[in-house]
């Protein structure tokens, strides 16, 4: 007899671990709060245009990157195009001068060094480390709680030669990197990359930096909802079952086993396993009563930091913007006066530009989005007062309309579409805790640390997505979802075994 599974959310990570399930003999069943899949990889539509709420690129669209199979896998790579951007981000400075990041790493250099002489040696440094960076890969064959030391034997010859730039920029910030330049406007543009997030890892700018270069991080045509309705597809494919508007109040627990789950509509469902790929704080502290913790996962939750929620403003316009580079981060805007923003004067300001995704827009016509970082406790005690909450969201609109018509004439005319989507509207949506969209910022754990997947005295209980993989994103959480389904095989003495629509 088939053992059950009973999965909580249809993100990537719920829609992975359905997919190998099925893959290797286990009767699915996922139940998802929300209309559709995806999750935080989602899109929405709104009078003709489709508001992108997630991808800008994907660890994995190129062959030369490990993540490559498991996108084949869960049958990505089989039906999606993928752009590879010349550019990562272009970042105003206040002296009218801009840094670009090319993907081109000769390019990137002389740029660089053209805007800070100066600072020659250090740039050559930064260059050579995205260099020395190129063809590092991370294994994805085995789950890491099922490796040996044999495997950690290979692994380690598998890294020596990126073990010296490892060492050298692992415990780097950003903003440590930053305060070696000499020349204030670099100082100023990288400060800026990052915002507040003083704990952003240096790494985690320089990896993606190399995966562009070796083109191993496009985007995918169609953007978020797209992606998460392949995945879907596969799942559904295999013989697994989704259960939509299903939110789930309780995992039921007896003799500290997970056995089923309780909606909030009060169905119960029983299975021999439960996979919880739903907000960590939800699942903890509300599905299971904060029956299941101790002193390190309390920790997690009270003192580790999380990505701050973000606040999406988008427009849709009649016009085309074909003169403006393609590029994964768009522009870092520098502002000639202040915005105030949740409480928060903002100097600069973050747009992206969709000119290089057709599907998105009518033909000749525009999406552009702003992405801020902005707080969680300042939108949920607003959203209390639903009249000052919508007047704030059209106030911010508005604003952002002037700033961006003074930077392209003409276009608050053009303008066919606005769309405000606050911290709250995603806890609405997804239930992600305080809005984080990626969870935990990795530095605040350690570089390379992970979570256990299961809980302290819970039994037949795993839990997998962004919330068990410190820093976030889709390929992880992808993984997440099929090193669980490796490593129950490994308890029930069963082999592994993956395939490629």
């Amino acid at each position: 007899m088939e053992k059950s599974i009973i999965i909580i959310g249809a993100g990537i990570a719920g829609l992975s671990a359905g997919c190998y399930g099925q893959m290797n003999g286990y009767n699915t069943r996922i139940f998802e709060m929300g209309a559709g899949p995806g999750g935080v990889c989602t899109s929405w539509k709104r009078k003709g245009y489709t508001v992108d709420g997630c991808i800008h690129w994907i660890v994995g669209s190129g062959s030369a990157n490990s993540f490559y199979r498991i996108w084949e896998e869960l049958g990505i790579m089989q039906k999606h195009t993928f752009i590879n951007h010349e550019e990562y981000i272009s970042v105003e400075g206040s002296n009218g001068k801009s840094l670009v990041l090319y993907a081109d790493f000769g390019r990137l250099e002389s740029h660089m060094k053209e805007l800070a002489p100066e600072d020659s040696d250090l740039i050559h440094d930064f260059v050579k480390g995205l260099r020395k960076l190129i063809g590092f890969n991370m294994p994805i064959d085995k789950a890491p709680e099922l490796t040996t030391i044999f495997d950690k034997v290979k692994m380690v010859f598998r890294i020596l030669p990126y073990l010296g730039v490892m060492s050298k920029w692992g415990k780097m910030t950003v903003h440590q990197f930053a305060e070696r330049f000499r020349n204030p406007f670099m100082r100023e543009v990288f400060l800026a990359l990052v915002g507040d997030i003083k704990e952003y890892p240096i790494l985690a700018l320089m990896m993606p930096l190399s995966w562009l270069n070796q083109n191993t991080a496009g985007y995918p045509l169609g953007g978020s909802l797209e992606f998460s309705k392949t995945i879907e597809k596969r799942y559904l494919d295999l013989g697994g079952k989704i259960d939509y508007k299903s939110p789930v109040a309780e995992i039921l627990v007896e003799d500290d086993k997970a056995v089923g789950i309780k909606l909030t509509n009060g169905d119960e469902f029983r299975a021999d396993t439960i996979i919880s790929a739903a907000d960590g704080h939800t699942t903890i502290f509300d599905m299971l009563k904060g029956q299941y913790v101790d002193d390190k996962i309390q920790g997690y939750y009270d003192h580790f930091s999380l990505f701050p929620p973000l606040l999406h403003v988008a427009y849709g316009v009649d016009r085309t913007f074909n003169e403006l580079a393609h590029s994964v981060g768009g522009f870092n805007l520098f502002l000639d006066e202040p915005i105030n923003i949740a409480g928060k004067e903002h100097t600069r300001l973050p747009l992206h530009v969709y000119n290089f995704d057709p599907s998105l827009a009518p033909e000749g016509k525009t999406i552009l989005k702003f992405m801020i970082n902005t707080e969680w406790e300042y939108w949920s005690e607003l959203y209390k007062d639903q009249k000052h909450y919508k007047a704030e969201k059209e106030r911010i609109a508005n604003e952002l309309l002037s700033i961006l018509d003074k930077r392209y004439p003409g276009l608050s005319d053009q303008v066919e579409m606005t769309d405000v989507a606050t911290p709250v509207t995603w806890v609405r949506y997804t239930g992600n805790w305080k809005g984080s969209y990626e969870g935990w910022i990795e530095m605040s754990l350690g570089l390379g640390n992970s979570m256990e997947k299961t809980l302290p005295g819970l039994d037949e209980f795993y839990m997998i997505g962004q919330w068990v993989e410190p820093g976030g994103g889709l390929p992880p959480a992808a993984q997440s979802g099929r090193n669980v389904i490796q490593i129950m095989c490994k308890q029930d003495k069963k082999k592994f075994v993956t395939s490629a629509p």
